[in-house]
């Protein structure tokens, strides 16, 4: 069982120009005020660029790692689905950048995320 499987996250979109994903909120997913952990939208936000840059680099034999990210919360989720979507900003040789919004269910947007994939031979 891989992480991502762990806290649910299901791929609805994957190419190296757009990633979505959607994640249901249960109670092990939330801090004790019962707000989404802040761990779990960086969680979703490093898995969504680390496939979509994969989708590029993984048939040249080349592998996707995550190398740093930056997550800000600006409104909490407390139920529903957390709904997140990737978007490129850099596609280079050893790096990606991508851009994650994460939103409710009112398609209010309640994060954002920027991710930095290092590009890798095996």
């Amino acid at each position: 069982m891989s992480f991502d499987a762990l806290y649910g996250l299901e791929l609805t979109d994957c190419s190296d120009s757009l990633v979505r994903g959607r994640v249901r909120v249960r109670g092990e997913l939330t801090q004790p005020a019962g707000a989404v952990h802040g761990g779990v939208y960086s969680a979703i936000s490093e898995a969504l660029a680390a496939r979509g840059t994969a989708c590029a680099v993984g048939p040249e034999g080349r592998l996707a790692v995550a190398l740093s990210h930056q997550t800000t919360t600006l409104h909490p989720i407390t139920h529903g689905t957390i709904h997140a979507t990737a978007v490129p900003r850099h596609r280079g040789r050893t790096t990606w950048v991508w851009e994650v919004e994460i939103a409710d269910d009112a398609q209010r947007r309640c994060a954002v995320a920027r991710v930095t994939i290092a590009v890798r031979d095996p």
